[in-house]
């Protein structure tokens, strides 16, 4: 199966995995820290929900659950994030999950 063949190769490089998850944090913060209100929001949330999903799994595998919840938050903050820096309106928000809901139940009907 595909996630079994994922996982394999993640175990594999996990030690690189993690490092560039972290990595991937430490620079996006940075990049606030330094740009202030300036920064490319959308871009900053969406890099840091990528890292998150990139610890998730690491933490995920290697059954820590005090970082799977920290990074799992991490990316529910991102989604609300980016959702916020687009400037979607809830309106256009439901109606994009309803649209991608159908989608995915017709593809399993």
């Amino acid at each position: 199966m595909l996630i079994d063949i994922l996982n394999s190769f993640v175990l594999k490089y996990i030690k690189f995995i993690e490092m560039l998850g972290v990595l991937m944090r430490i620079f996006s913060f940075s990049l606030v820290s330094w740009m202030g209100p300036e920064s490319p929001f959308l871009f900053v949330w969406a890099f840091n929900t990528t890292d998150a999903v990139i610890l998730s799994w690491c933490s995920i595998l290697k059954k820590d659950s005090a970082y799977t919840l920290l990074n799992v938050f991490w990316i529910m903050v991102g989604i609300v994030g980016m959702l916020r820096a687009s400037q979607i309106s809830a309106t256009d928000f439901k109606s994009a999950w309803l649209h991608l809901l159908t989608q995915v139940i017709a593809l399993f009907s």
